[in-house]
């Protein structure tokens, strides 16, 4: 019997529109070679959402989500992601950052520190000082960096769980010497007991920011909240060559996902179809990872590398010598043909 998915493609503003396009046009390709269907709903949010419902987050969005099989989204400037984040729980925010043989002089750093790298970043999405309180008076304002100990724990377990099947091994990002009414290391250690398995290091994240650029060949999984795992993972993009490469998955307990490259919307570029592909392409691979259609993920990883390996690049990766730039359209065209 053939499966059959239902997402709601979420576009959003800038290049959002551009890449997720894309990424739909491999995904219903890879489908159709694996045997499955899927069903794309479009929803709105962002600016486009205001305009037309007087709110960045409109219910009819929230409800076509609802029941779906994933989200698959794209770039806002501002308004209604942290809303749509929150109306599902997707506390966890997941960022692979393996870098690419064919791609490791693209990278600032010597090649010798990048080969092997493989990272992801576990990052806490639904609380911390993005959604605690704040205000802005006359001449001044705040933000509150709030959790709760069971929001620290639970997504601890998913780093943890990760770390299981992985290299064993979890640095947790801190900052207690200056907030220490968040005791994310004791908490994170309490339970570590129940993954003995796992080795669990903790670091001060500046000291971690700096790490990454010396030697991120050391880390395995990263732990963080929000606001420093906003920061420490688009350091991944540093790694790696580009931004535009990388992709994350968001889940909430009962494994709904949204997923969405982790660039922004690129203003200076949105339009001009030269936008990478890539980030919302391998996006798209942790959603099929999700459903448990590894065969469709493998095909799709396998184009992936041979595209880069024969030397095609866009834009952002500053094509040199016998590298060939393309654009858009003619990446997703390579997929196709490699699917």
């Amino acid at each position: 019997m053939t499966k059959s998915y239902r997402i709601v493609a979420i576009q959003g503003e800038g290049i959002g529109l551009e890449v997720v396009e894309a990424a739909l046009l491999v995904l219903q390709a890879v489908a159709k070679r694996h045997n499955f269907t899927v069903q794309v709903d479009a929803a709105i949010i962002g600016q486009k959402a205001f305009e037309q419902y007087g709110c960045y987050f409109p219910e009819e969005t929230a409800e076509l989500c609802a029941g779906s099989d994933g989200i698959l989204f794209g770039a806002v400037n501002k308004g209604g992601l942290l809303e749509l984040r929150q109306r599902f729980d997707f506390f966890a925010n997941l960022r692979p950052v393996k870098t690419s043989p064919s791609l490791l002089a693209k990278s600032s750093l010597k090649a010798e520190k990048l080969k092997g790298v493989d990272i992801l970043f576990v990052r806490e999405l639904v609380s911390g000082i993005y959604f605690g309180k704040s205000h802005r008076g006359d001449d001044f304002g705040y933000h509150t960096m709030y959790y709760q100990d069971w929001q620290i724990k639970r997504i601890a377990h998913v780093a943890l769980q990760k770390a299981q099947a992985r290299k064993k091994h979890v640095t947790v990002a801190h900052k207690e010497n200056a907030l220490p009414n968040l005791p994310w290391t004791r908490l994170v250690k309490e339970l570590s007991t129940n993954y003995p398995d796992v080795q669990v290091e903790t670091m001060l994240v500046d000291n971690l920011a700096m790490q990454l650029v010396l030697n991120p060949q050391q880390f395995d999984v990263i732990l963080a909240g929000n606001l420093f795992g906003d920061i420490l993972s688009d350091l991944g993009g540093a790694l790696v060559g580009s931004v535009g490469l990388l992709g994350s998955a968001s889940l909430n307990s009962e494994g709904l996902g949204m997923y969405e490259p982790v660039h922004g919307t690129a203003p200076d570029i949105a339009g001009q179809k030269i936008a990478n592909p890539l980030g919302a392409i391998a996006s798209v691979m942790m959603m099929l990872e999700q459903w448990g259609e590894h065969l469709a993920v493998e095909s799709v990883q396998t184009a992936w590398q041979n595209i880069l390996d024969r030397g095609y690049r866009t834009a952002d990766l500053n094509p040199q010598g016998a590298e060939i730039l393309v654009n858009t359209q003619e990446l997703v065209e390579l997929f196709l043909a490699s699917l």
